[in-house]
């Protein structure tokens, strides 16, 4: 899932746009709080969470966004996600989203890979956090949220990168754990 969005980390009946973001400067320090859509709107750097899941096998988990969803709808993306809530851990809001965003509880936390600043230079930049998971359990993605998902083999994943339109903020952290595992 895009970094622009995500289900609400706040309490029952809190929107999205209203869950309250630690906004932060250009060195990941706490600047300041506000609610997602004031951020979202005034191009307020926030925190992110990039999880790369992949079952026994290896393959990555991808999926395609509802053509409903007002940021990237039908778009592709190979990691699930999403907004650090103020005060939250990197570590927690990872292992929260994933098991979100998979539909499954139980998984194992998150291995933390490396952060980077994501700047698309029209407004939205945000601090992300990316993570690898191995997920063993069927999972149950919200039918609102992915309109189709799979496991895929890593080599079918760079085939399609130049076929299927991706979230950009997604691409760009495949592109760094890219070469972040080639470092290694």
């Amino acid at each position: 899932m895009s970094a622009d969005e995500g289900v609400s980390a706040g309490g029952e009946g809190l929107s999205a746009a209203d869950e309250i973001l630690d906004i932060v400067d250009e060195n990941d320090r706490v600047i300041g709080q506000s609610p997602r859509g004031e951020a979202y709107a005034r191009g307020l750097r926030h925190r992110c969470v990039f999880i790369q899941a992949r079952d026994a096998e290896g393959r990555i988990f991808v999926h395609r966004r509802t053509p409903t969803k007002l940021v990237f709808p039908s778009l592709y993306d190979m990691f699930v996600g999403g907004v650090v809530g103020a005060g939250e851990a990197y570590d927690t809001a990872a292992l929260r989203e994933a098991e979100e965003e998979l539909g499954v509880t139980g998984l194992p936390l998150p291995r933390y890979l490396f952060k980077f600043l994501y700047d698309n230079g029209a407004g939205r930049t945000w601090w992300s956090a990316v993570y690898e998971v191995r997920c063993d359990l069927p999972v149950q993605p919200q039918a609102e949220e992915v309109a189709w998902h799979d496991f895929l083999p890593e080599d079918e994943v760079r085939r399609r990168l130049g076929d299927w339109e991706w979230v950009p903020d997604g691409l760009a952290a495949y592109e760094r754990l890219r070469a972040f595992r080639s470092m290694g």
